[in-house]
């Protein structure tokens, strides 16, 4: 092995001079690459360069030079065989980088070679195309074959990664394509690939896709509704609903929820038109008249009720925010302390220090800040110590099951009281049933959030459901 991390050449036959590559990266193998030397007095400089233009330094595995090689060295597939292409991109890598360093990515990097080139089988070989995006190919790789070891490749990321002993969680998901049916050239190849991948991460990431026709007609539908996103709020397509927020009973305030009515889609998730909006860098002008109807609107309800807005990254991060806070509140004659806007901890993950200061601003103009799905992301320790929160709200995901499950219980339990021991008020998200409202009360949880109490509501009908419901006190 050489020092400089590049693999060491061990003859295995003098007749034909095959070698074996040996790839070791701190302290373990990576993979070993046999190939026929095509002089018998090749110097190992010249091999070294050779790999250096077809790997990857970091973690020895095959490059995207080397891929594209073999990819249309496989391509087309005669009549009777098969190719798969497996796409994989690492799932919350980026929070890595950017909460523990690149020194901890790199290493995560080494360790998804390694954990790829463990489920591989004979033939089957891995790339790193580039930064957490990797690649598979199988030969003559039947749809059952590819699609165990798609399925291989994400239960691989089940368990967190080790970094200076901290427990790191990078899932992985995969994207499947197989030739002559899904292309039978690498570009028609690649695209159902990556198609597929993307629909794998639109589904909940964590998990394998296969490719299939009706994907194109989804990534059709997606170009439609990103078209559309730029005049949406100048055809006033979007408006806000209220879901009522509950303490001790009594109804005390709503979070205002942004909703789509496209005229021909009809009303599109939230969670599939916002990433398109902060992609396309459309989401502060949204997030602005979220704001200020939102703000508008609470002024008509008792003086004691609050209302949350929820924060984007793109919004939290784009130049003024503070300013234009305080200019909505006062056009809309608003008090700061009704006001609550909730933000997710990607959203600090970048520009640690303008973050701190920006909520401190908030701060002490009076307005509350909650740290919303808490628990599902890195860190949430240290921003708790280290940015002013006034609530927590706990991730539905980890409501859902309180009833029944001793672990959910732990964990709601710990975040409750760590919450009060901070001096900082617990929201619990996603309440449905009167089992769950009962078993968060006993614990002390100080707001709840649901269908359970309410669905999300229009503007129109907040006045008669507050008439209705026992629930508000005056």
């Amino acid at each position: 092995m050489l020092a400089t991390g590049f693999p060491r050449s061990v003859d295995i036959s003098a007749e034909t001079h095959r070698r074996l590559f040996i790839f070791r990266l701190e302290g373990g193998l990576v993979g070993i690459y046999e190939t026929a030397e095509p002089g018998a007095f090749e110097t190992d400089d010249r091999v070294v360069l050779r790999h250096q233009a077809m790997h990857d330094v970091l973690t020895g595995l095959p490059n995207r030079r080397q891929f594209s090689h073999d990819l249309s060295g496989h391509l087309p597939v005669l009549r009777g065989e098969r190719l798969a292409l497996l796409q994989i991109d690492l799932d919350d890598f980026k929070p890595v980088n950017d909460t523990l360093g690149h020194a901890a990515g790199d290493l995560v990097l080494r360790g998804t070679a390694v954990r790829l080139q463990a489920v591989l089988g004979e033939g089957e070989i891995a790339y790193r195309l580039a930064g957490d995006e990797f690649a598979v190919i199988q030969p003559d790789g039947r749809e059952s074959q590819a699609e165990h070891l798609a399925e291989a490749i994400v239960t691989a990321f089940k368990e967190p990664f080790t970094v200076e002993g901290i427990d790191v969680f990078v899932g992985a998901s995969v994207g499947l394509a197989i030739a002559p049916e899904d292309g039978n050239d690498g570009e028609q190849l690649m695209r159902a690939a990556d198609i597929a991948l993307y629909a794998a991460k639109h589904d909940g990431r964590g998990r394998a896709r296969s490719f299939n026709r009706s994907m194109l007609i989804m990534l059709e539908q997606r170009e439609m509704l990103r078209r559309s996103l730029r005049v949406a709020l100048q055809e006033r397509q979007f408006f806000i609903e209220y879901q009522p927020l509950s303490e001790s009973g009594a109804v005390v305030g709503f979070e205002a929820l942004l909703r789509w009515q496209h005229p021909y889609a009809g009303i599109v998730p939230p969670g599939v038109f916002i990433p398109m909006a902060e992609a396309d860098g459309l989401m502060g002008e949204i997030g602005e008249w979220v704001l200020d109807q939102a703000c508008r609107q609470a002024v008509t309800w008792p003086t004691h009720f609050t209302v949350a807005v929820n924060l984007s990254p793109a919004e939290f991060l784009r130049k003024g925010l503070t300013d234009r806070v305080a200019h909505i509140l006062d056009s809309a004659d608003l008090p700061p302390e009704r006001l609550e806007l909730e933000i997710t901890e990607t959203v600090l993950l970048e520009r640690t220090t303008n973050n701190l200061d920006t909520l401190h601003t908030l701060e002490v103009m009076g307005v509350r800040i909650s740290l919303d799905d808490f628990g599902t992301h890195y860190s949430s320790l240290a921003y708790l110590k280290n940015f002013p929160f006034d609530t927590i709200k706990i991730d539905r995901y980890f409501i859902k099951d309180v009833e029944t499950d001793e672990k959910s219980q732990t964990i709601v339990r710990s975040i409750i009281g760590l919450a009060h021991g901070l001096g900082m008020r617990v929201t619990a998200e996603g309440v449905e049933t009167p089992g769950q409202a009962s078993w968060l009360r006993k614990q002390g949880c100080d707001r709840l959030q649901g269908n359970l109490l309410s669905a999300p509501m229009a503007p129109e009908a907040i006045a008669d459901f507050l008439r209705q419901s026992s629930m508000v006190t005056q």
